[in-house]
């Protein structure tokens, strides 16, 4: 009798067990559903872009206009709204800044030693450090984290943005000089990519934004409106413009006036910048954590996330200008941006 009383028990253990993993397992699996929800949008407006201009329903010369548009005047205002919107401790986080800029440097010093072979000479090298570790973070990555987890995320986000923009390219313009043999040439770079820093609108806007935050004042309300119309426009027409982008990339290959490049020099960048760039930042997060750094746990998952995101389009633009491989860097940028659709979900759905 007690044997049976036994048995029952371990019966009713067993079910309720299995009832609390099934429980468990179909709240995990709604979790993971919510989180493509939201990303899902985000990269079916970029394949939106891709396919509009592989079938020329988007000409390629309409492309830099899209970009003008985005550059500067709606994703200026998306930042200065994000800017204004934050706290101004948020803006100016120490832990932060130091964080992103030291792994930053770290994956640009390690990209262009593994770069420097053969097949890819100093300067192609210099650019697939960019490509790396600059994540698209104006583009794709504000808006996205700020769905993702809400608005306390555009503070990192904003940081991480202005460190990229004035330093990490910097830097790598100046580097992709040092090859030329001319001792000026770096100095050279390095000024004009200071000057490219001072005519972008994008760190006057998050400037403008903080100081709005810190005073905590607001432009009258026509001009706000007109603010708020062009940064509900940022989004979207950042995210197609980047399809246009690729697409064009591609249709260059295809018509002979950008060369190919083999995977064997594309695939090492691409998991450098979605799988060690990332590992990188929640290493040395967790570490200066432990250490008693001043660095909340929120704050190092918006920065893993934003590791995790794929490589920043307009590395490309850069790299024509400055005569390096636009081919490899194009292949670079499609090749992260396709993979991020599956691996910056799986991010957040191991993060959050």
């Amino acid at each position: 009798m007690g044997l049976c009383v036994e048995t029952r028990s371990l019966a009713q253990a067993w079910k309720n067990r299995c009832c609390v993993n099934s429980e468990e397992r179909a709240k995990h699996n709604r979790g993971v559903l919510n989180i493509f929800f939201v990303t899902f949008p985000f990269f079916a407006l970029v394949l939106a872009g891709f396919m509009a201009t592989r079938r020329r329903m988007l000409s390629i010369e309409a492309i830099p206009g899209l970009n003008g548009f985005v550059l500067f005047f709606a994703l200026p205002c998306m930042l200065y709204r994000f800017g204004a919107n934050t706290p101004i401790a948020s803006l100016l986080d120490g832990s932060v800044f130091l964080i992103w800029l030291v792994c930053g440097l770290c994956i640009v010093g390690f990209t262009v030693a593994i770069s420097k072979c053969a097949q890819v000479g100093w300067k192609d090298g210099a650019f697939g450090a960019p490509v790396a570790a600059f994540p698209n973070t104006g583009f794709i990555g504000v808006a996205l984290l700020v769905a993702l987890l809400g608005a306390q995320a555009a503070g990192p986000t904003i940081v991480a943005i202005v460190v990229d923009m004035v330093i990490t390219s910097s830097l790598c313009i100046a580097l992709s000089q040092l090859g030329a043999g001319n001792g000026d040439g770096a100095r050279i770079a390095a000024k004009n990519a200071l000057k490219g820093v001072v005519s972008n609108p994008m760190p006057w806007s998050i400037l403008l934004g903080a100081c709005s935050s810190f005073l905590a004042w607001a432009p009258p309300a026509p001009l706000l409106k007109t603010i708020n119309l062009l940064a509900d426009a940022a989004s979207p027409v950042a995210l197609f413009t980047i399809g246009a982008v690729l697409a064009r990339s591609q249709i260059l290959v295809n018509t002979g006036r950008v060369v190919q490049r083999v995977w064997g020099e594309v695939f090492p960048i691409v998991l450098i910048k979605l799988f060690l760039h990332p590992l990188l930042v929640l290493l040395l997060g967790a570490a200066c954590i432990q250490l008693g750094l001043p660095l909340d746990g929120f704050s190092l998952t918006v920065l893993v996330l934003i590791a995790c995101l794929p490589s920043a389009s307009n590395v490309s633009l850069l790299a024509e200008r400055f005569g390096a491989d636009n081919g490899r860097i194009a292949r670079i940028i499609l090749a992260t941006t396709t993979a991020a659709f599956f691996t910056f979900s799986a991010a957040v759905a191991l993060l959050t």
